[in-house]
């Protein structure tokens, strides 16, 4: 049992050297590129059709239910679209309530009565992103506890490098994107679970949202760790029971300016994709928006 478990160990660290060496010589030619973040549920060719129609090359894509079947469907259709798919990300099962006081006893890896369906819907997630080829599997992970001795946070290590490993198995990297949980403490839950597979989605809006923290400050404790970027925008909370609000990019409290110059300074050179959550004709008009006012920023 050893032998094959440092054989994969091996393996896996090899893939994770290849994808990073992959990477950074991809980055080293690229410059940060605006994308836009999608989802699907099935047949792939109504979210790439609406990528390209909103003039993007690549997108950041979300699904609920991971069908390994589907997942070569997706990477021939990326194919075929021509569009660069940058990460993944699911949630898993179970109820998640998006507010400050029911959110923490059910959102991601924290809560225990979830949690191992959600690990191993995470570990197909995995195995779903290898197959379509997709460098970047993220999730939000919860309220991490802020204090490290809380009876909630030796699981929520445990789960997320179980997670974290699987990536590294697959060549891949396991993003923990902002929202919930202080940078600080992101910062401590990549270092106690200790592997070079685990980085950070860096979602502008979601720090404002939960009140947790300034996305601009963020960058300087988690900065070097920032894999992806969800450009988004919002207010700070101001009735404790719930978020504050998303509002369209150039709205709320989030330095666009400062933030790319910071990820500039930090030799970021990977997908900005545009998110706007809410439904109908002012999605797609928000987005527009949002696309000529970053690209006007991108441009300085």
């Amino acid at each position: 049992m050893r032998s094959c478990s440092s054989r994969r160990t091996f393996i896996g660290a090899a893939a994770l050297c290849a994808l990073s060496a992959r990477a950074a010589k991809g980055d080293a030619q690229k410059k940060m590129r605006l994308g836009v973040v999608a989802s699907f549920n099935g047949d792939p060719r109504p979210m790439l059709d609406r990528v390209q129609n909103l003039g993007f090359t690549n997108c950041f894509i979300g699904c609920g239910a991971v069908d390994l079947e589907q997942a070569p469907v997706l990477k021939e259709a990326l194919e075929r679209y021509q569009i660069e798919g940058t990460a993944l990300e699911t949630l898993g099962p179970g109820q998640m309530i998006w507010d400050l006081v029911s959110g923490p006893k059910t959102i991601g890896l924290v809560p225990p009565q979830t949690r191992t369906a959600r690990v191993e819907h995470l570990l197909r997630g995995s195995q779903f992103a290898l197959k379509a080829g997709l460098p970047y599997l993220q999730t939000h992970c919860g309220f991490i506890p802020e204090v490290p001795d809380d009876p909630l946070y030796e699981g929520t290590v445990a789960a997320i490098r179980t997670i974290a490993a699987r990536c590294r198995e697959n060549g891949q990297m396991f993003l923990m994107e902002t929202g919930q949980e202080t940078p600080v403490t992101v910062l401590r839950m990549i270092q106690d679970v200790g592997l070079d597979s685990i980085g950070v989605g860096l979602d502008t809006a979601n720090l404002i949202l939960y009140g947790k923290g300034n996305p601009l400050d963020a960058l300087d404790v988690l900065g070097k760790y920032v894999r992806s970027v969800h450009a988004k925008d919002g207010l700070y909370p101001t009735d404790p029971r719930h978020l504050g609000r998303e509002v369209p990019i150039g709205e709320g409290r989030v330095d666009f300016p400062r933030i790319i110059q910071s990820l500039r300074g930090l030799g970021y050179s990977g997908a900005i994709s545009i998110e706007r959550e809410i439904a109908g004709t002012r999605q797609a008009e928000d987005i527009q928006k949002s696309k000529k006012y970053l690209e006007s920023i991108l441009s300085q």
